[in-house]
């Protein structure tokens, strides 16, 4: 089976390192072309610029997307199943667009698109997802699908060190890239999170970025330490529910008491759950990213591309209607203005620093918010544990 590898970064390398290894040989895997940019050296007899050498090599058999981004991995994904190729990638911000579309022109090809390594990196959670859907309704996904942002909260309640300090150390680690918007502001989990819920619920959702994201950015010192004396750990998670035809999402903040798995989930791993009728809570917990476990879920994915392993079929066009208000629960909020008339319909205590808002709709505890940080920059918040659908 000939794979062709769309970008030659880590994931990319990673890719390569494993096809190449011996036992990988008896699968008959080998990588004929890796795409590399216009003007850039070839160091390798398998790289090209060229991106119509791979789409008319007629040899083949899989391309495989880890340039990231959205443009120019959609116009690649697309024409390479036109052009009769399967199709893997790692790449969660065009899934999370594009997922009907490239699911819908793999069907009308017949060949196969495969994205285990979009989310949770070499954790089987696409699979998993899949695999329970066979027999249940899933009506909730919950978990930590980011590991820079959950490193560096880990590392600023074991250490006590200031955020921008840890996040320094993230980014020398390979961690967090030079630019960490999407890890620390919520958008990457946003993405996967998206993912998920379009197949656990058989949707296509539209205009992700535009629901309800906040986070970890104005995180201190001063409120990982206040989380800690309650006996609480703060994680950046996302998570969605389902109730008669509706559906939230939401990535956020969130407080869990100490002996929860989410609060002793270390370093850049991830947790991701799922509530099934009759399967319960299931947990997933693995590395979330980095070369080798991402690569590992994509060969994974070219493996039962050879196998004739056929995934889940979703059609993703099952009307539900999004609703902010779905799940209610208590929120800190930790701001220097005064915020009585903005919380006036809801009821508000005030506890150390903070002021706790109870029972208000997820939704709208988002929507003021961005009120709040019109007047406060540095304002925060945080859910508080017990959650509820209304």
């Amino acid at each position: 089976m000939k794979i062709a590898i769309l970008g030659f970064g880590t994931v990319g390398k990673g890719v390569y390192e494993i096809v190449k290894k011996a036992n990988m040989q008896t699968q008959n895997l080998s990588v004929s072309h890796i795409l590399i940019r216009k003007n850039k050296v070839r160091t390798m007899p398998e790289m090209t610029d060229d991106m119509s050498e791979i789409l008319t090599d007629k040899d083949v058999d899989v391309v495989v997307e880890v340039m990231g981004g959205i443009e120019p991995a959609h116009e690649y994904i697309l024409a390479a199943l036109n052009h009769g190729k399967n199709v893997i990638t790692a790449n969660k911000a065009v899934v999370a667009i594009y997922l009907k579309e490239f699911t819908e022109a793999a069907e009308r090809n017949h060949v196969k698109f495969y994205f285990e390594a979009s989310v949770g990196g070499g954790i089987p959670w696409i699979q998993g997802l899949e695999k329970a859907l066979r027999i249940d309704n899933v009506n909730s996904i919950s978990g930590i699908f980011n590991g820079t942002s959950n490193f560096i909260l880990d590392q600023m309640s074991k250490k006590g060190q200031p955020f921008v300090e840890v996040l320094k150390e993230a980014q020398k680690l390979g961690y967090a890239e030079a630019d960490p918007s999407a890890d620390i502001d919520g958008y990457d989990i946003a993405n996967k999170l998206c993912i998920s819920a379009d197949i656990a619920y058989d949707i296509d959702i539209k205009n992700h970025q535009k629901l309800p994201i906040f986070g970890i950015r104005n995180i201190t010192c001063e409120d990982v330490k206040y989380f800690q004396k309650r006996g609480l750990a703060v994680k950046l998670i996302g998570r969605s529910h389902q109730k008669d035809n509706k559906f939230d999402y939401v990535v956020e903040p969130a407080l869990f008491l100490d002996q929860t798995l989410e609060a002793n989930t270390p370093d850049n791993y991830n947790l991701i759950s799922l509530n099934g009728e009759t399967i319960g809570k299931l947990d997933f917990f693995g590395q979330g990213a980095g070369m080798l476990p991402t690569a590992n879920a994509i060969v994974q994915d070219i493996l039962d591309v050879k196998e004739r392993k056929s995934h889940l079929k979703r059609d993703f066009d099952k009307r539900m209607e999004y609703c902010p208000d779905l799940t209610k629960g208590d929120y800190l909020l930790r701001t220097k203005v005064n915020v009585s008339e903005l919380f006036k319909n809801y009821q508000v205590s005030k506890e150390g620093s903070y002021l706790v808002v109870h029972q208000i709709p997820v939704g709208m505890m988002h929507k003021l918010m961005k009120l709040v940080l019109q007047e406060d920059k540095a304002a925060f918040m945080v859910s508080l544990p017990d959650q509820e659908v209304a």
